[in-house]
């Protein structure tokens, strides 16, 4: 069973390598997307407790990067490198983890499976 929940925070940014207006300060709400793949438990009906997944992303992700200035923790902190670092924080701490999905704004995103 694929499990997913989302999660919201602020941050802001520079990326010290963009050839445009992304090198200045900036912000984002971002939306983050955790998905795992579990088997369902006989007897709780669950693959995992929703507020079981929300303790483990916010104490390794929301915390650490919520109304944070993100190049404080990453250098370049593009949403592809953003959402490798996100996994790496959960990989081992969440059974399961598949994918990760994180939106910059409505209409761009990232995906990844750990590749």
């Amino acid at each position: 069973m694929r499990v997913r929940r989302l999660f919201e925070f602020e941050s802001a940014h520079v990326l010290p390598n963009h050839p445009g207006k992304c090198r200045n300060l900036h912000g984002h709400s971002y939306v983050l997307e955790v998905t795992v793949d579990r088997p369902v438990d006989p007897d709780s009906g669950m693959a995992i407790d929703f507020a079981d997944l929300k303790k483990v992303v916010k104490k390794e992700v929301v915390d650490l990067l919520d109304h944070r200035y993100i190049n404080d923790i990453l250098e370049n902190p593009t949403a592809e490198v953003m959402v490798v670092w996100i996994w790496n924080r959960l990989d081992g701490v969440l059974p399961g983890l598949v994918e990760l999905a994180l939106h910059e704004t409505r209409n761009c995103s990232v995906i990844y499976r750990g590749e």
